[in-house]
């Protein structure tokens, strides 16, 4: 059995900016603590801090979305050799070497970023605790107290998801921080993996507790409160419920959590509760949306189907130098996939309908040798799109897509399965003549392709190969180990046997 230890010097120093140096050394002018807290916009304008720096490009905003993270999945067409500048990292992890000063250095700053959010979110819930007063009422407070505790669970899960041990069998055992400390230089306490669980469970159980009958998202519909023109609640902060960690985040959140520990029945539980929910008027809560917001509106990262999406007004100019966009050339430093790579990923489905196939990739680019390649749209807009907040400049977080996926890898009954399967896939405009499932035991095959294909630059198809301990990857021929599996390794000085 094999144990990790780490020196934790270099773990929790952190640098913020803008909005978010309220935590950080501050400068005169800046805003002391208590003061930040001491009125009710304060802890609004400390959550918004908290979801702008998730968007940053050392977390969300690129690394745990469309670049590194994906590279560790083998999604990108690899490079042959080290590219320099920041694609290094992406060729270094690709290979699954973790020695290398590039994949440590890009871990560690992912490591960094969310270890800063989850401080962020510990000084809100410290003072929401110590300053009641500051609140008009218990549903204010709750909301902003059940946010805290949502997007300190969600960074949590992904510190475990990435860094941690395989979550089934594992031989290398990893201690791991659960941070509920309020400043940068204490030192949180590192838990077993159990331990860790039962830290992370119960976040999330606070957090749905406290949303539950606050949230809005009870009263109005996401729809509503997207367009508050007519002046439905009193608190503007309460609007957008989508770019926040609403109630149905919450239970997305959960199934997504409970399915990675092989929990099934409580993944299904929470997955069912999102697609059967109905909202204040009557119908669902949230459906499935890729056929009418990528055919019919153009919005490719399916913006009306996200129970949770960050803002991030730069996301097509990060996009685009990374993973191109309309151009119709892919420079050397350029993360793309070959033709080969896109028939692969759509192998055995209806291109000639299939709306992902034929809307969310540019099959018209060439690579620097001249040969055809294709390149991610998920993220590209025209610079003339309308309402380009809510619908083009946003990272997605949480998804019905994935959602069904949970609902259909945890259901007991074939039935059903094969129903939303049939469901999921009319939403990609491909109409099934026939079950896809002729045995429950069928599930795992298809689900683990529709990951690939319906997150790809979205970062989740790493974290289901490592919950599922998947050894033959596609497009990595040398089969990945459970050492590939446990990134502990680049943000500690020590890797014991």
């Amino acid at each position: 059995m094999r144990k990790l230890y780490l020196v934790f010097g270099m773990a929790l120093i952190f640098c913020l900016s803008g909005c978010n140096d309220w935590l950080d050394v501050r400068q005169e002018t800046e805003q002391k603590e208590e003061e930040q807290f001491a009125t009710y916009k304060g802890f609004c304008d400390a959550l918004t801090g908290c979801y702008m720096t998730l968007g940053d490009k050392a977390v969300y905003g690129e690394k745990l979305t469309m670049s590194n993270i994906e590279s560790l999945a083998n999604l990108w067409n690899p490079f042959t050799t080290d590219p320099g500048t920041e694609r290094s990292a992406d060729y270094y992890l690709s290979l699954h070497d973790y020695e290398s000063n590039a994949a440590r250095e890009a871990m560690q700053s992912v490591w960094s970023k969310l270890f800063n959010v989850i401080v962020q979110a510990n000084v809100i819930i410290k003072h929401v605790e110590e300053n009641k007063d500051v609140f008009d009422s218990e549903a204010a407070r709750s909301v902003i107290l059940g946010e805290a505790y949502a997007i300190r669970a969600y960074c949590q899960l992904d510190v475990l998801r990435l860094f941690g041990q395989v979550p089934q069998k594992a031989t290398i055992q990893v201690r791991l921080p659960y941070s509920e400390t309020t400043a940068f230089d204490e030192k949180p306490t590192y838990y077993a993996f159990e331990d860790y669980v039962s830290k992370l469970k119960y976040d999330l159980n606070q957090a749905e507790s406290l949303l539950k009958d606050n949230d809005p998202i009870f009263e109005y519909t996401f729809s509503q409160l997207n367009f508050p023109t007519s002046n439905l609640l009193d608190d503007s902060y309460l609007y957008y419920r989508q770019a926040r960690f609403n109630y149905w985040a919450v239970k997305a959140l959960q199934a997504r959590t409970y399915l990675y520990l092989g929990e099934k029945e409580l993944a299904y539980g929470a997955a069912m509760a999102v697609i059967s929910a109905k909202g204040s008027d009557g119908n669902p809560v949230m459906t499935l949306s890729g056929a009418s917001d990528i055919v019919g509106q153009g919005y490719k990262a399916c913006p009306n189907e996200c129970l949770l999406y960050l803002s991030k007004y730069d996301i097509k100019s990060v996009a685009n130098i990374l993973i191109g966009g309309n151009d119709v050339r892919a420079n050397s430093t350029r993360l793309y996939i070959t033709a080969t790579q896109l028939a692969d990923l759509f192998k055995g489905q209806e291109t000639d309908s299939h709306n992902r196939y034929r809307y969310v990739w540019n099959r018209n680019v060439k690579d620097a040798a001249n040969k055809s390649c294709a390149a991610i749209l998920k993220y590209y807009f025209a610079d003339n799109a309308s309402n380009q907040m809510l619908y083009y400049q946003i990272i997605p977080m949480l998804r019905m897509s994935e959602v069904y996926l949970i609902a259909i890898e945890t259901t007991k009954n074939l039935v059903e399965a094969n129903q939303l399967y049939a469901d999921y896939m009319r939403d990609r405009d491909v109409v099934l003549n026939e079950n896809a499932f002729g045995s429950l035991d069928d599930v795992q095959g298809i689900i683990v392709d529709e990951y690939r294909r319906e997150f790809f630059a979205e970062g989740q198809t790493f974290y289901m190969y490592k919950r599922l301990n998947i050894k033959d990857v596609l497009w990595y021929t040398k089969g990945l180990t459970e050492q590939d599996y446990v990134l502990w390794k680049c943000v500690s000085t020590e890797f014991n046997a």
